[in-house]
């Protein structure tokens, strides 16, 4: 299987495009913002606070009209908080063509600080929430800062999720098998816009060229996990960069740019668990 192994239509590269919308508790900033002077522990962090607003309030919407410029569809991963705040801007992204995804109930409600039960309360109050205001389920899910528990999958599968997202250990693509029964892994980015919150946003550029080039000449059939941030890089200052990396993508024919979902549907049809670098490289091996 890994010598046949292939994109839809020949592609030689398949990009998908996670926007990541969050929201924080009341009064809770986010474990990281622009400012570069900590306060004192315990002390309201007005500024963060603010700052993380701006994603729900002005990022999603910069982003979309990028993404919809150049006829990409992404997965926007969102907190439910966040639904139930702006629910017209998330019907507008569904009305735009592209998927969302849970994204917990808020960014400080980490399922590793949980409870087995807590964590499944959590992640059917996110289905409850998305089917009272959007009026579908979510189909994927990822975890605030991938913490997830031994439980996640298990969760996931027994509320009937198409695809699971907080994997750092694949490259493409796996089916994950629990008791409850079976959810589609897809891996998570090693460089979110967040990376360059202390650099350029020339690197956020940087990176993704670089590892796009290496891919294409050397490992065709890869996967690029594109991931920004709202309130970080739905600003203009990353969002540029953005939009040029997805221009740069485009500039070859053969590039692959579906959502999770259509790609989580189209691994399934496989009918294989998996293809690891390993079975790659001996395929390679054996034609060369």
């Amino acid at each position: 299987m890994a010598k046949d192994f292939c994109w839809p239509g020949g592609a030689r590269i398949a990009v998908i495009v996670t926007v990541l919308l969050e929201s924080w508790s009341d009064r809770v900033a986010p474990a990281y913002s622009p400012m570069t002077t900590p306060l004192k522990p315990g002390t309201y962090d007005r500024a963060g606070v603010t700052w993380a607003r701006y994603g729900v309030a002005n990022g999603i919407w910069r982003l979309m009209r990028i993404l919809d410029s150049l006829g990409v569809k992404a997965t926007v991963c969102t907190s439910a908080k966040a639904i139930e705040t702006h629910p017209e801007t998330l019907r507008a992204v569904i009305a735009h063509g592209h998927e969302v995804a849970a994204h917990s109930y808020t960014q400080d409600k980490i399922a590793a600080y949980l409870s087995p039960e807590e964590e499944l309360a959590n992640i059917r109050d996110c289905i409850r929430i998305f089917e009272k205001y959007l009026g579908q389920r979510p189909s994927g899910w990822i975890s605030p800062v991938l913490a997830s528990t031994d439980y996640t999958a298990g969760f996931i599968c027994q509320e009937g999720f198409l695809w699971h997202g907080d994997y750092n250990d694949i490259d493409l693509p796996m089916i994950v098998n629990t008791d409850y029964g079976s959810t589609v892994a897809i891996p998570h980015t090693d460089f979110a816009d967040n990376r360059v919150l202390r650099q350029s946003p020339l690197a956020y550029f940087e990176a993704y060229k670089g590892m796009f080039d290496y891919l294409y000449a050397e490992e065709p059939a890869s996967l690029i996990n594109l991931t920004i941030h709202c309130q970080f890089g739905g600003r203009p200052l990353i969002a540029a960069r953005f939009a040029e990396i997805l221009k740069y993508f485009q500039s070859f024919h053969d590039v692959w740019f579906p959502r999770h979902d259509e790609l989580a549907e189209w691994f399934k049809s496989l009918n294989v668990e998996q293809v690891t670098y390993r079975d790659r490289f001996f395929a390679a091996e054996a034609t060369s």
